[in-house]
């Protein structure tokens, strides 16, 4: 399914068009419900519980995107992108936005500061998105 705001992303190469494989969607559908549960143990440092969230909510994200027949090699644009993926008006996907900056500064500067309550906003936002990523592939 093309999507106009999309395709100008590809013209710009901030996207690129691939074909849409739903096996390959739907295992990263499953992936995302695997760290998002992974997410939720309490033997994980916060750390852990943290990257584990932020990446069910990338995997979920890229499952959409993919869906539509699109791939990114940025990982913000696919959090961006769900505005159009899943008609996510920006105060809802704003909140990954700011986990992806919190992964780079923990993955690239060796720093990360999150609040237990901040994880359980994350995860919260990442349930939700994983519930209409599975409703926009029937799954």
């Amino acid at each position: 399914m093309s999507l106009p705001a999309l395709d100008n992303l590809v013209r710009i190469g901030q996207l690129k068009a691939e074909a849409c494989n739903e096996r390959e969607v739907r295992r990263m559908l499953a992936m995302a419900r695997t760290h998002l549960a992974d997410s939720s143990q309490v033997g994980l440092s916060v750390e852990g519980r943290f990257i584990s969230a932020y990446n069910a909510a990338h995997a979920a994200s890229l499952a959409a995107l993919r869906w539509h027949g699109y791939r990114s090699e940025n990982r913000f644009v696919v959090f961006q992108c769900l505005i159009h993926t899943l008609g996510w008006p920006s105060h809802r996907w704003r909140l990954l936005d700011s986990a992806h900056k919190k992964r780079n500064m923990a993955e690239y500067e060796g720093f990360l500061e999150v609040e237990e309550s901040w994880i359980e906003d994350l995860r919260t936002t990442v349930k939700d998105l994983i519930r209409d990523v599975s409703a926009l592939i029937g799954a």
